[in-house]
């Protein structure tokens, strides 16, 4: 007897309150779902049905089977759409969302690759800064650089994390002296990102564990840390800057780290996306490209 096959047959006459109705669903005959649901009983050493001319009742033994079957099968089917889903190739248009600095500077370095391994993909990009409802705007999959993530229903996928430093250019900080202290910056024009918690409050944390928090001032402030960067290579002022933005203007030496010895709070970078019962396989890959790319960040 096919155990699995007696078991579906079981819940669909259960189901569908008739022997006639589940094998017409099951596109088998009337005798043969009888019989399984017979071989069944048989097999398990108890009465399932209590039957009559006209009609049936689940026995105590029947109810009990038929609950833990449901759930075996429900169990089977989800994992068959599972590897599906993971199995079928991403097709279709794929929304993100991403902020302007990192989708200018970051994404554009890997979102082509991702797109020639996926031909049947198409992507609409939309990078800007404001908090997007990625549900009500119909974004798929959206990349959040931030510290703390609201309670939502929302999947977050931690990908990787990127510090946050202060950058000046060497001929400024030849011109005003290089800051040995979190307080030497109240000497000092800083250059800050409007969108933080506290823009104009920065909190260091010491390589002995202590904290120290300094208030500072400017002439520029913004909400994309491209103008800012874009400030101090020109000698304006300290820029207070997400590493990926900066990496290779540090590596070069055209920008230089500003109180090294001392950390501010880092953000992580997350995939958020909405939460379905089998994630859709553009966005499944989408994800896993991004994980595999972020293991090592060039930031770092």
């Amino acid at each position: 007897m096919d155990q699995l096959a007696a078991m579906r047959a079981f819940r669909r006459v259960v189901e569908t309150g008739s022997f006639t109705a589940a094998a017409a669903e099951l596109n088998q005959s009337h005798t043969i779902v009888s019989r399984q649901v017979r071989q069944l009983e048989l097999e398990l050493g108890a009465q399932l049905l209590n039957r009559t001319t006209r009609r049936f009742a689940l026995t105590e033994a029947g109810q009990e089977y038929y609950e833990r079957s449901r759930q075996i099968l429900d169990q089977l089917d989800d994992a068959a759409q599972a590897v599906s889903a993971h199995q079928a190739r991403p097709a279709g248009t794929l929304r993100i969302n991403a902020p302007m600095a990192f989708g200018t500077l970051e994404l554009a370095q890997w979102l082509p690759q991702f797109i020639i391994a996926n031909p049947q993909l198409k992507v609409d990009l939309v990078c800007n800064d404001r908090l997007v409802d990625i549900i009500e705007e119909g974004f798929d999959v959206a990349l959040r650089l931030t510290r703390v993530l609201p309670d939502s229903t929302l999947v977050a996928k931690r990908l990787a994390t990127c510090g946050i430093l202060l950058a000046a250019a060497p001929d400024y900080l030849k011109r005003h002296g290089m800051p040995q202290q979190p307080a030497d910056l109240a000497q000092h024009n800083c250059l800050t990102y409007t969108l933080a918690q506290k823009p104009n409050e920065f909190l260091f944390h010491a390589a002995d564990g202590s904290e120290h928090t300094v208030s500072v001032r400017g002439n520029l402030q913004a909400n994309t840390g491209i103008a800012l960067r874009s400030a101090a290579l020109a000698g304006l002022g300290i820029a207070a800057t997400s590493s990926f933005i900066v990496h290779e203007d540090l590596r070069r030496g055209d920008l230089l780290q500003v109180l090294p010895g001392f950390t501010l709070k880092p953000r992580d970078l997350y995939a958020i996306y909405p939460q379905n019962r089998h994630l859709s396989p553009k966005v499944r890959a989408f994800v896993d490209f991004a994980a595999d790319w972020y293991r090592s960040p060039r930031w770092e």
